[in-house]
């Protein structure tokens, strides 16, 4: 078999094998798993180790000499993470969510976009070209933030929401930048607007189409495939609506993402969301891993010997604009200053979108050559350092918080000298259990819950509740934690739960913390970080349900008990010890 019937097969299996063999290994080295694929595809791409296989031809079986073929690939990572973002949001949650994506969004794109387009006007570019550039690099990376987020559990977390919410507008943000970028290609002075207004309208209409048929359609043929319980037939399907929809967009003049972002929205209002979720999942991680993998490939660390001032100037003016925009509009829409300055910087590099944007632009000759191949190598860079950078920024906005922010005034709850109490950090099912079971025994808590409308629900009953992040130091020191007998972590989120009992006890190391755990590894990170007692959930209902069976076969009670509380305090004792 030539490699003219399966083109591109050897950089198929080839990626195979990097992922499937060197990524673990990277990972073993605590290497992020986005920062991974992009060494990996620095290190084997064509400015790499490919740069030698004219000296020594058997780099050729173990190096991509060449982009097309995983540029292919990497494009359908694109179109399945926002797939994968659409079919998270739904419209009720994207309407839920107006005011960030809408709101702060909107104004993290256009001022951006206004002051790198300055400084590239500046600089000698012309209006046209300043335009394009501002807003092309006003955008962020939802490949790479996306995908860290998920990777420390974070996506929930206020910074998770923000930075969520940001990328989403931005996405939306690529359509008509794509538009105008077309419009710059062929219009004259007098019929600017006109085209303007004219391929809004045809956006608009091709959305309205699409929107209208796969509400139709979809959830009809979904329902036909899954009566079948064929895991086979419901793939397809899964796969047909997603490239299905992202082809009709494409065949309307707008962007295959666009379509797949349209696709995940609509399947959101179905009750096939969670199976679609799971089916699709492999797909978008290896297909992303292709996309950041490509990325790492386009970077030629070469142009740093050549140029060794202006790209690396530029990248850290990349961070450094974008993220003094960002800091104050994160602060001004509700997070802390901490929080701002994770985010901002979090966001600062370029997006995976200005590959493609770039490339129609220096096409359609809306900028040079030159200058669209020094921004690609531009956001290529400030992508590769972004795992780095937004350590950098989660520790400087942690000490932003711990050393800087103003003290958060909270309304002081009626606990008897706030001394001796209990705080109940989260007030979900499990909170609230305890809370009525500590009420009954007249011993006095106080609770903060992250949701401000489970706080305010509660509060208006009468209970000391109150809105707030168990893990700020400011609002700790609010609530006495200093004076409490313990501190009870019911929180159900994962990393949330890890950062508040990392936060309490690095600031109160005498405090009692108590926390409940998803399962045994959740508990080994909680021991870590400073609980003195955890209970994973799936220890209990296992040791629960084993005791009603030893009950059922006819073991004595105590027999049972006794039995059951070894079997605990051996699992306690292993997860401690690990």
């Amino acid at each position: 078999m030539d490699e003219s019937s399966l083109p591109f097969l050897r950089e198929v299996i080839l990626f195979l094998a990097l992922t499937g063999i060197l990524i673990p290994l990277l990972q073993r080295f605590r290497l992020s798993q986005v920062l991974g694929f992009l060494v990996t595809g620095a290190v084997f791409g064509p400015f790499g180790l490919g740069l030698f296989v004219d000296t020594s031809p058997w780099l050729r079986h173990v190096t991509f000499p060449r982009l097309e073929g995983a540029r292919g690939l990497a494009d359908f990572g694109v179109v399945f993470l926002l797939f994968l973002v659409g079919l998270e949001l739904s419209a009720e949650r994207l309407w839920a969510m107006r005011r960030w994506v809408f709101g702060a969004g909107s104004a993290q794109v256009l001022v951006s976009a206004l002051c790198i387009g300055l400084l590239a006007f500046g600089f000698g570019n012309t209006w046209q070209s300043a335009v394009v550039l501002g807003l092309v690099l006003s955008l962020s990376s939802t490949a790479i933030v996306v995908q860290l987020l998920t990777e420390r559990r974070e996506l929930a977390s206020g910074v998770g929401r923000a930075s969520f919410s940001v990328l989403l507008l931005q996405d939306l943000a690529v359509v008509p930048l794509l538009v105008l970028i077309g419009i710059l290609g062929q219009a004259q002075d007098g019929n600017f607007l006109w085209l303007i207004v004219v391929a809004l309208l045809k956006g608009a209409a091709a959305i309205g189409v699409i929107v209208l048929l796969g509400r139709g359609v979809l959830r009809p043929l979904f329902h036909r495939v899954s009566v079948t319980r064929q895991p086979e037939t419901f793939m397809a399907m899964t796969l047909l609506s997603v490239l299905g929809i992202a082809a009709l967009t494409w065949l309307a003049g707008l962007s295959m993402a666009l379509g797949a972002f349209l696709a995940g929205l609509l399947l959101a209002e179905t009750e096939y969301r969670h199976e679609i979720q799971v089916t699709i999942e492999p797909f978008k991680g290896l297909l992303m891993g292709m996309f950041f993998m490509t990325v790492g490939m386009g970077v030629d660390v070469r142009t740093l010997l050549n140029d060794p001032v202006w790209i690396p100037l530029s990248v850290l003016g990349l961070f450094a604009v974008k993220s003094l925009v960002m800091i104050p509009l994160f602060r001004r829409f509700g997070l802390t200053w901490g929080q701002a300055v994770e985010s901002g910087v979090l966001l600062g590099q370029g997006g995976e979108f200005a590959f493609i944007v770039v490339g129609i632009a220096v096409m359609q000759q809306v900028l040079p050559h030159d200058t669209g191949q020094f921004v690609m190598l531009v956001v290529g860079f400030s992508m590769l350092v972004t795992p780095a950078a937004a350590r950098i920024g989660r520790e400087l906005g942690q000490w932003v918080d711990r050393n800087l922010s103003p003290p958060v005034v909270v309304e002081t709850p009626h606990v008897p000298e706030l001394n001796g109490h209990i705080v109940i950090a989260g007030f979900g099912r499990v909170g609230q259990l305890l809370g009525q079971l500590l009420d009954a025994q007249n011993i006095p808590y106080l609770a903060l819950e992250h949701d401000a409308k489970t706080a305010n629900e509660a509060y208006r009953r009468g209970l000391p509740v109150f809105s707030g992040d168990a893990s700020r130091p400011d609002l700790l020191r609010q609530v006495r934690v200093d004076q409490a007998r313990a501190v009870v972590i019911t929180m159900d989120h994962y990393s949330a739960a890890l950062n508040a009992v990392g936060s309490i006890r690095r600031d109160y190391p005498e405090v009692r913390i108590f926390a409940r755990a998803r399962d045994e590894k959740h508990a080994q990170l909680l021991i870590r970080a400073g609980a003195n007692e955890v209970i994973p959930e799936t220890l209990e209902s296992s040791l629960q349900l084993a005791a009603f069976v030893l009950d059922e076969i006819g073991m004595p009670e105590e027999a049972s008990a006794e039995l059951i509380q070894r079997e605990r305090e051996k699992r306690i004792v292993s997860f401690r010890e690990e």
